[in-house]
């Protein structure tokens, strides 16, 4: 069954919310050799309630032979709430920085909206390839930056953090979201396997990541208020972000 055929939570989702999920899902076929990736079964698609409104989620993971996980995951509450929240896992022989993105919405507005491909090395540093390649793409202005959390010291320099203000900064936003992919899927593509040295010190960098990532407060409130304390635990250690083996 082609992907396009299953009814889908973001047919009503925010606009760039539903195109941005297009756009990684098209960026990824064209570009890598994907199989599923197997979540619990209870956890591909979550109701739950939060507020008196219906919260959804939907989960969709793959993998391939550089990254481990790759997850998308759409979410809504009620009227109130859209979410995007993608991560791609590089498996940990490979030296490749963690793409992460994140788009909020409420009420027809887009609030917050990031993307970055962060860096796993101890002085923050991208593979050179990935840090030319970046250096190379057009510079792009938001009229509404953003301020990183206190643990936003995983992101590189290249990070966007953006309130979009106008459907033209949606765009812009959405088309270095796809520079960011396209330039990660080629480098993941052309990359060897690095030493067990090299690895030890790569798992260490996205065990570093995941656990700053874990201390989102506001993911893990929302979790909490609608399936409770021990679920919202599992959900962001075994979906969200978990550790390899």
């Amino acid at each position: 069954m082609s992907l396009t055929s299953i009814p889908s939570l973001r047919e009503q989702q925010h606009p760039l919310i539903r195109q941005l999920a297009d756009c990684i899902e098209e960026v990824w076929h064209q570009n890598l050799d994907l199989s599923p990736y197997n979540l619990p079964a209870e956890l591909g698609y979550v109701e739950g309630r939060l507020e008196g409104e219906k919260l959804t989620i939907e989960n969709r993971c793959y993998q391939t032979p550089q990254f481990r996980k790759m997850h998308l995951e759409l979410a809504k509450v009620g009227n109130m709430l859209d979410i995007l929240h993608c991560v791609m896992f590089p498996r940990p022989e490979y030296d490749l920085p963690m793409f992460g993105c994140d788009l909020v919405g409420g009420r027809g507005q887009i609030s917050a909206a990031i993307a970055d491909l962060s860096p796993l090395h101890l002085d923050r540093s991208l593979p050179e390839s990935y840090n030319s390649a970046l250096t190379n793409l057009d510079t792009i202005n938001f009229s509404q930056p953003r301020e990183l959390p206190e643990w936003g010291n995983i992101f590189s320099d290249f990070c966007i953090f953006v309130r979009p203000s106008s459907p033209e900064e949606e765009t812009m936003f959405l088309g270095r979201v796809r520079e960011f992919l396209e330039v990660h899927c080629q480098a993941a593509i052309a990359s060897s396997p690095v030493s067990p040295e090299q690895t030890q010190q790569i798992l260490a960098g996205q065990k570093n990541y995941c656990t700053k990532q874990q201390q989102n407060d506001k993911t893990r409130r929302v979790l909490e208020k609608a399936f409770g304390t021990d679920w919202a635990e599992y959900y962001m250690t075994t979906v969200l972000f978990d550790l390899p083996e």
